[in-house]
């Protein structure tokens, strides 16, 4: 068995966990079971060698990771929707090939509008926002320095009172609970030891590779690389911020893909700021949400042999 980086999300009362070849979908239903849907997955750094190539990589995994995110996260709310009575046909049948694929279709359509209007409100109101309302400092100082320094504690302060508003609601109090569960389950695995409830309880619920991390790092980069990017006008100041928006999320996965590989002293102390921000994106699980994880994991991965190549050092290259 190969080594592998297995990574996650909590999704409405359940977790997501992808592995090298599939992601499964694990939710806790109303009526307290547990339903398991695995989907086989081919990596985007699987099909083109153009899209392994360090700050590009960035780019491709993030488009990718929101694609699944979000498709998992619409998955797991319709196990929540009031059941609506389906129509049998003459045959006595309910649905047709042709109904599903048209709801596929949709589906698929409505996923990719979301998912577009998610990234356009997220630029407009984490990066547009703050430069905009520190470029007005302009009008009382031509040091840009300081100009871009306020920019990223405006936007840093966004971003934790927009995390602690929504931590209000019950549904993210239990999503956040399940976040824990994930990184909880993931860091067992990776310790070598048996995924049991107990096991895993047992272990942090903050991870080095979580993608609070990793918007934390994208604002400490964007501070840095516009301290050099001057410009004249408000417009060219804007433009300037959505077009860098790529590079930073590709120098950003550079960044959290050190530090999560990394046992030295410099990838601990960039793993700081990520679990600052942990501390109000996870929440300590209870059992049954770490059963869910387990589930999940089971779905992508057979642990048994991998926490075996851990413990013995046995995994090929």
């Amino acid at each position: 068995m190969k080594k592998v980086s297995i990574g996650g999300q909590a999704v409405l009362e359940g977790v997501m966990m992808k592995g090298p070849e599939s992601y499964a979908l694990s939710v806790r239903k109303p009526d307290k079971e547990i339903e398991v849907k695995v989907v086989p997955y081919r990596n985007m750094g699987d099909r083109s060698p153009l899209f392994r190539v360090p700050i590009i990589r960035g780019v491709v995994n993030f488009i990718e990771s929101l694609y699944i995110g979000m498709k998992t996260l619409m998955d797991s709310a319709e196990y929540f929707e009031d059941e609506e009575d389906t129509k049998a046909d003459v045959d006595g049948t309910k649905t047709k090939a042709n109904d599903t694929k048209e709801k596929s279709a949709k589906d698929n359509a409505y996923l990719i509008g979301t998912l577009l209007f998610s990234l356009v409100i997220a630029i407009g109101l984490f990066m547009l926002l703050p430069a905009f309302l520190a470029g007005l400092l302009e009008k009382v100082t031509d040091n840009q320095i300081l100009i871009n320094l306020v920019e990223g504690i405006i936007r840093i302060t966004i971003f934790i009172l927009y995390v602690v508003l929504i931590s209000q609601m019950n549904d993210i109090k239990r999503t956040f609970m399940y976040h824990g569960a994930e990184h909880k389950t993931i860091n067992c695995l990776e310790a070598g030891e048996e995924l049991t409830v107990a096991n895993v309880m047992k272990h942090t619920r903050y991870h080095k590779r979580c993608g609070s991390s990793f918007l934390v790092i994208v604002m400490i980069i964007s501070i840095l690389m516009f301290m050099f990017v001057r410009t004249d006008t408000m417009w060219l100041r804007l433009l300037s911020r959505v077009l860098l928006v790529p590079v930073i999320a590709g120098l950003s996965y550079e960044v959290i893909r050190f530090a999560g590989r990394s046992n030295s002293a410099l990838a601990s102390i960039l793993s700081v700021p990520g679990k600052w921000v942990q501390a109000l994106t996870t929440k300590e699980p209870e059992e049954d949400m770490v059963e869910v994880a387990i589930k999940s994991v089971e779905g992508v991965i057979d642990w048994h042999e991998y926490i075996d190549c851990v413990n013995n050092n046995s995994f090929t290259k």
